[in-house]
């Protein structure tokens, strides 16, 4: 049975700085492409990231320039670096896997397999 796991979430003030991990036990992440999505109390789970099997990533316009997704396969992590964080930017983060390894999916139901999920909170 594969697990996503996340970590490194936490509480930063505005312009600070946290990397999230997303560690993968069962299977080899390095056959999917991964995402971040965030999901606020009372909103839907956003798009944050996504990193293909190829190293290709993409970002949603609101984190463009702060958020860096990357991956270790060698690891079966993948990682997201932000930086410049904004009080908008506070939601329970969630790394998911897409079988498709080489898609830019962008909604989650696209998504095959999901983590449990870490808060982020950035203080103004």
């Amino acid at each position: 049975q594969v697990q996503l796991v996340e970590s490194g979430g936490g509480l930063v003030q505005a312009g600070g700085s946290l990397r999230l991990s997303c560690a993968a036990s069962g299977r080899t992440l390095g056959n999917y492409a991964m995402g971040w999505f965030r999901q606020a109390p009372g909103r839907e789970r956003d798009f944050v990231t996504v990193i293909n099997r190829g190293g290709s990533t993409y970002y949603a316009d609101s984190v463009k320039g702060r958020f860096t997704i990357s991956r270790d396969n060698a690891k079966n992590t993948v990682y997201l670096q932000m930086n410049s964080l904004r009080p908008e930017d506070t939601a329970v983060y969630y790394c998911a896997a897409d079988r498709s390894a080489y898609g830019f999916h962008l909604r989650a139901d696209e998504y095959d397999l999901w983590g449990q999920g870490t808060q982020v909170t950035v203080s103004s």
